[in-house]
């Protein structure tokens, strides 16, 4: 006989919040092998430590950052209202189901005035990989790379033009001591040392946000937009690297990042996989004198344009 069930959400009943969480769930994962404890000392140092009201626990506010990440929450207030339901997320965060969530203001607020320079988000961010290469989920011998656009927080309307110069791409400089060095093995003079001057050509810049870039690609939305180039291990598709500039050309800040990870983290880079974007003769040159094999996506040719079918006409 179908009954209907009697409501019993007001029932005492005695768990534990730990019980709530599935055994196999993704932050059980990352918290057996990541430690987050470390925050808190590296950001001491951004904290009064005898006067003012207590402040948001640091590990905590980057521990709820790092959920929204994961889990694809962009905005503050909803990852905050995710939180307040989520027993997976409370018990990630060492909060009890009693206990009140912070306001996304303190979230939104510490994120933008207390930790607006980028070198503590970039240490945690180290740190983090590093632990991970400890525990073998990253090994650096195959990276990929690639870059994704972010749209900015801005009117595509509302701009100013300016004579902007375009960022030179960081291998430039190795290019050139390259062919003062082939000058030199066949005897020839060194080329007249000339200053590399970048181009320079009007663009839009927002009255909103004016680090931003304007960004006019075929399929792609016209507006102000961000580019954040992004690598990532082969071994467990960790990401170790990820660097946000304005619009520039993919290639432009490859190699140094690339040599970053190397430096930073020790790796022993044998192999790179880059789309077309990155197929350029300074980039394949980079890889061949650091001894690292690049495979890079090819580029589409463009159809012809019409009444231009492609043929050659030959005459008798």
């Amino acid at each position: 006989m179908l009954k209907r069930p009697a409501p019993e959400q007001t029932a005492l009943e005695m768990v534990t919040l730990d019980q709530l969480v599935p055994a196999d769930h993704l932050l059980r994962k990352i918290d057996r092998v990541i430690d987050f404890t470390f925050i808190h000392d590296l950001t001491a140092p951004l904290y009064c430590p005898d006067n003012g009201r207590p402040p948001l626990d640091p590990t905590l506010m980057f521990k709820a950052l790092f959920i929204g990440y994961l889990f694809g929450v962009r905005s503050e207030r909803q990852l905050v209202r995710e939180i307040e339901v989520n027993v997976a997320y409370r018990w990630f965060l060492r909060l009890k189901l009693t206990d009140k969530v912070f306001d996304a203001s303190t979230l939104s607020q510490n994120r933008r005035r207390r930790y607006d320079d980028t070198s503590v988000s970039q240490a945690i961010f180290d740190r983090i990989v590093e632990q991970a290469i400890r525990a073998g989920l990253v090994d650096g011998t195959v990276l990929y790379t690639d870059s994704t656009h972010l749209k900015a927080n801005a009117n595509k309307g509302k701009y100013d033009l300016a004579m902007i110069a375009k960022s030179r791409a960081d291998y430039w400089a190795d290019l050139d001591r390259a062919i003062d060095t082939e000058r030199a093995l066949h005897g020839q003079k060194p080329l007249k040392q000339k200053e590399r001057r970048p181009a320079v050509k009007e663009t839009k810049v927002s009255r909103t946000d004016p680090d931003s870039g304007y960004m006019v690609r075929e399929g792609k939305p016209k507006g102000f937009f961000y580019l954040d180039h992004r690598t990532v291990d082969a071994a467990h598709a960790i990401i170790t690297d990820t660097h946000t500039t304005a619009i520039v050309h993919d290639s432009t800040v490859y190699l140094s990042r690339l040599d970053r990870q190397v430096q930073r983290f020790g790796f022993d880079v044998g192999a790179v996989g880059l789309d077309a974007g990155y197929a350029t003769a300074g980039i394949a040159k980079g890889l061949e004198d650091r001894a690292i094999r690049g495979v890079t996506g090819y580029r589409r040719p463009r159809p012809p344009k019409p009444g231009h079918d492609g043929s050659v006409l030959l005459h008798p």
